[in-house]
């Protein structure tokens, strides 16, 4: 058996193995066992969801769980990733558990969980509840009677989790006067994102909020930008906003409708932080994936550059070892370690949109900051997952893209830590060869192991 917990959390088909309301119960025990080592007279796990149908049965689930291992409950219903982890601390829980599967499809789902100090939990205590699941040792552990713990539903986690994001927005500063678009993805974040830009001072047009348990992430939110392109345009908006179903990400529109990539933010805000003085130790993390102009760009503004494996828990260990404020990845997802502890879509775009108002420029005008690369990725499904090197056939077709990009471009090709997929990605001088190369081994990562 492959490890249960990927780079962020259990994932899979809702139902399905390991998504089932069986194993949430299990990992409910599991994690409230492992809660209870921390000397506390009475413990408590707030759980959170996003807006799948799955999300009740889970939830149901999980809290029975839990609760049979003596620790109490707090239901928050509806809430957003990172505001599972802000509530996780400032409610001084052992842990927070979110059901989420993230971007993916509705009929999808998962369980990440944050320990105390509202970072994603540490291999260790993931490994250590994945162990005492499979061993079969925690449906041994049993308290009884008066020892049972409770579930109780927080009301006001939302207003609570919408004034902290607030205040991460300098208070000299309103959004006064900015036509700003929304799209929530049908998501997690349908009812805090208007909310905090509205109360901001902003004119919010919100688009994909209104969900119905099977239309999160469904050609919306930060995957798909093209409804928000075509509102922003439509409304005159200074700029669109696009989060993923449980709000951890954020993809930009600007005025004129154009895309504005994770790698892009990251480069408006670590110039004005430099500019500032509040980029700690004068670096920036981001991921294999970013794009070269990135990197690029980091040079030019005299910025370092860390670089790091793909996934936010790696971003997240990198700044915390070399002392960095700012990381995040090209998909949208940035952390802002004076802000928070995780990454936050509706933070991100309370950052920009300082800039925004700190620079007098428009977002198309900010972005220049960096010229992306030609860059195309490819998904592959496929049935195994075995080591790349151990693929002859492939590794022949990455050499020879290399030798045709020379020092003009790269490729990288690797699994998704949450799904049976295979990225491939090449960036060159030109989109012709780009996406030549690109289509040229993707096709040999089918032939391998594709399904």
């Amino acid at each position: 058996m492959g490890r249960m917990f990927g780079t962020d959390g259990v994932r899979g088909i809702a139902n399905v193995h390991p998504m089932t309301a069986e194993m949430a119960l299990e990992i409910g025990r599991a994690a409230a066992y492992v809660c209870k080592k921390h000397p506390k007279q009475r413990h408590k796990i707030v759980i959170g969801k996003d807006t799948r149908v799955s999300g009740y049965m889970l939830e149901s689930a999980l809290t029975a769980g839990i609760c049979s291992m003596g620790v109490d409950v707090l239901q928050v219903g509806p809430l957003s990733t990172p505001g599972i982890a802000f509530l996780t601390r400032s409610m001084r829980a052992d842990a927070g558990m979110v059901i989420s599967a993230s971007h993916n499809p509705y009929q999808d789902n998962g369980i990440k969980i944050f320990s105390r100090s509202g970072f994603k939990l540490p291999d260790a205590e993931e490994d250590e509840i994945e162990d005492l699941i499979t061993s079969g040792r925690i449906r041994d552990i049993r308290p009884t009677a008066d020892e049972i713990g409770r579930a109780e539903r927080i009301e006001d986690a939302a207003g609570r989790y919408v004034v902290f994001c607030k205040n991460t927005f300098p208070e000299d500063q309103t959004l006064e006067g900015m036509k700003i678009v929304l799209d929530c993805a049908n998501g997690a974040t349908y009812r805090l994102a208007p909310a905090v830009f509205s109360e901001l001072g902003a004119d919010v047009t919100a688009i994909h909020c209104a969900p119905d348990g099977i239309n999160i992430n469904h050609n919306c939110g930060s995957q798909h930008t093209g409804d928000l392109s075509a509102r922003v345009r439509e409304t005159g908006a200074d700029v669109g906003l696009a989060f993923d179903g449980d709000g951890d990400r954020l993809i930009a529109v600007d005025e004129r409708g154009a895309q504005i990539t994770g790698d892009q933010v990251m480069a408006i805000c670590a110039r004005m932080y430099k500019e500032l003085g509040l980029l700690r130790n004068n670096l920036v993390v981001a991921t294999v994936m970013s794009n070269f102009g990135f990197f690029t760009a980091m040079k030019r503004l005299g910025i370092r550059e860390g670089v790091s494996k793909v996934g936010d828990r790696y971003v997240l260990e990198m700044m915390q070892e070399k002392g960095g404020v700012l990381g995040g990845e090209e998909s949208g997802h940035i952390i802002f370690l004076n802000h928070h502890t995780t990454g936050d879509g509706i933070i991100s775009a309370l950052q920009l949109l300082w800039a925004m108002r700190w620079s007098g420029q428009s977002l198309s005008e900010l972005a220049g900051v960096m010229t992306l690369s030609p860059q195309k990725i490819i998904n592959v499904d496929v049935t195994d997952k075995p080591p790349l090197e151990t693929l002859p056939e492939l590794q022949a077709k990455v050499r020879e893209a290399e030798a045709e990009l020379g020092e003009r471009g790269r490729v990288l090709i690797r699994y998704s830590g949450t799904q049976s997929m295979c990225r491939v990605m090449v960036e060159g001088p030109t989109e012709e060869m780009t996406g030549r190369l690109t289509l040229a081994l993707a096709d040999t990562v089918k032939q391998c192991i594709g399904r």
